[in-house]
């Protein structure tokens, strides 16, 4: 699952990242979700979020409900 729809996020969750720095080589990071920080419903990119260790950046692939 894509992670462009905010009501398929919730803290918890397994899922992929891409930081900002590896926005151009597309690299992902694999954590947990400890917050949410994209208000909208929906964004193109990917939901922005904030993983446990800290790492910020939007949500490329959800690996666990």
């Amino acid at each position: 699952m894509n992670g462009q729809n905010r009501k398929d996020i919730s803290p918890g969750l397994e899922v992929n990242i891409v930081l900002k720095q590896d926005q151009r080589s597309g690299k992902l990071t694999n954590g947990i979700v400890k917050d949410i920080l994209t208000n909208a419903a929906f964004h193109p990119h990917g939901i922005k979020v904030r993983l446990q260790d800290g790492q910020v950046g939007r949500v490329k692939d959800i690996l666990s409900e």
